[in-house]
């Protein structure tokens, strides 16, 4: 039965599979699970029994694809977007999100970025939520109107940004071209605190963010995993997890043992580089 018409997925890939019980850790430790939506872990082909959340497999195939398939597979109209990377680290409040879910459906707001990041300019409107100001973006001089960062979208909206055989490093460099020939209206809410990055709204002074951070680069743990690497210390049941995981960081491993994927889009500033030689 569906929630309020929201899907929250987790979007992985099975490289990753070593996030998946780190990720559960803390999202069920900071996420309030009475917020009205259905929950979705969306693997590849790997099977994922994450508690509260329900297993749904794209198969194999480029990123783009996969998401659009896994889109198929589910009823509701608007997603609610995560990756198995962004580990939370600070409570989240209901309040916000019931909220938010309200003025979306009512308004029919394709697209409500959460995450804040100096990357946007945005205007403000006269609507806030528990003292966050729903700004709009200036698509204009703002970079990466696609984004993969947890954002609310209108899924076929979303899936209309996710053209075939698209990378996801592509997918955000195009998606971004498309979106601003488009221009539609995006919507932000300093929300979540990505990285520990400022607000950037015209927010009342007394909001209270949540957080979380991306600990994964290219295949690898980066610095942002440390302080939960430390936290899961205290996990007497996650103790060989952990201990795992401490290795791959210290030792630079990535998470499957396998070469570091290649950002493909290296592949265009070679090419680039060579154009702008002739």
């Amino acid at each position: 039965m569906k929630k309020n018409n929201i899907a929250l997925i987790v979007h992985a890939c099975d490289r990753y599979e070593l996030l998946f019980k780190g990720f559960e850790y803390f999202f069920s430790k900071n996420w309030d699970f009475d917020i009205p939506v259905n929950y979705y872990f969306a693997t590849e082909e790997v099977s994922a029994g994450l508690a509260n959340f329900k297993n749904i497999k794209s198969g194999k195939g480029e990123w783009s694809n996969r998401l659009s398939t896994l889109f198929d597979q589910i009823e509701e109209d608007y997603i609610l977007y995560f990756q198995e990377d962004m580990w939370l680290n600070k409570p989240v409040d209901k309040e916000v999100f019931t909220e938010l879910f309200k003025q979306t459906l009512a308004n029919q707001w394709n697209l409500v970025k959460l995450n804040s990041s100096e990357v946007f300019k945005t205007n403000s409107t006269p609507l806030f939520i528990k003292g966050f100001n729903v700004s709009v973006l200036d698509n204009k001089e703002s970079n990466f109107l696609m984004s993969h960062q947890v954002s609310l979208w209108n899924k076929a909206f979303f899936k209309q940004q996710l053209k075939p055989n698209e990378h996801p490093w592509r997918n955000e460099r195009k998606g971004t071209k498309r979106l601003k020939e488009l221009n539609p209206e995006i919507f932000h809410l300093d929300y979540f605190a990505e990285n520990g990055n400022p607000a950037i709204n015209k927010n009342a002074p007394d909001i209270v963010r949540s957080e979380y951070q991306s600990i994964s680069m290219n295949a690898t743990l980066n610095h942002n995993a440390a302080p939960f690497l430390e936290e899961l210390k205290s996990a007497p049941h996650l103790a060989a997890y952990t201990e795992k995981l401490i290795y791959n960081f210290e030792n630079g491993i990535t998470h499957d043992g396998k070469p570091k994927p290649l950002k493909k889009d290296l592949f265009k500033k070679i090419k680039d580089w060579v154009k702008g030689k002739k």
